[in-house]
């Protein structure tokens, strides 16, 4: 009796983005397209690797982003990562969402290297999402995974489920922010804001 094929992670890539190619293409036919024409023809897989990538923070882990690279610190600073660009999928439309993060801890014991914020912040940027969850799921992330006395995360965004459709507000943009520990104190908060230049 032969042994079974082994599928691998490349062969369950593939067979996703064959599944999801093939659903694009059943809705651009309903949409009233023609998929066989020739600026279509490849777009269904082309639109799959995107969402693929889009998406990919679902595979992505915020304990092994923050316990990659942690350090012993025997200082009691604030330390801010400001200007994150991010983009992400508004999980109500299936539209872009973009902007900056601004993030500021205050160091316990440890300090994490500053790359890994920023992987942070792609890591739940890359799945659906809305503002304010995002926001949540970066300060509990390092709330949880790191030694601190507290956590402060504001992220400015526009989203274009309100540009390009419904209300049509081209200049409206949405800022959500969420703290814990320290950052409960109104002093702290106002010196993490001049920080980044906000307010």
């Amino acid at each position: 009796m032969m042994d079974e094929q082994k599928i691998g992670p490349e062969d369950e890539k593939n067979s996703v983005k064959e599944q999801l190619a093939y659903h694009y293409r059943c809705i651009l036919s309903l949409l009233g397209e023609d998929v066989e024409r020739e600026g279509l023809k490849k777009t269904p897989e082309r639109v799959a690797k995107a969402m693929m990538f889009l998406t990919k923070g679902y595979k992505q882990s915020a304990k092994e982003i923050l316990s990659s690279a942690r350090f012993k610190y025997e200082g009691t600073q604030m330390v801010v990562v400001k200007d994150i660009e991010f983009y992400s999928m508004c999980e109500h439309h299936i539209l872009p969402f973009f902007g900056k993060v601004h993030i500021g801890y205050i160091a316990a014991d440890q300090i994490v290297g500053l790359s890994k914020i920023p992987r942070l912040v792609d890591a739940f940027a890359r799945r659906l999402q809305v503002q304010e969850r995002f926001t949540t799921e970066m300060m509990n992330a390092l709330s949880c995974e790191l030694s601190t006395h507290g956590v402060i995360v504001l992220v400015e965004a526009r989203h274009l489920c309100m540009q390009m459709r419904g209300v049509e507000k081209q200049d409206s943009s949405t800022v959500t922010c969420d703290f814990c520990g320290d950052f409960k104190n109104e002093s702290l908060r106002q010196e993490f804001y001049r920080r980044i230049g906000r307010y």
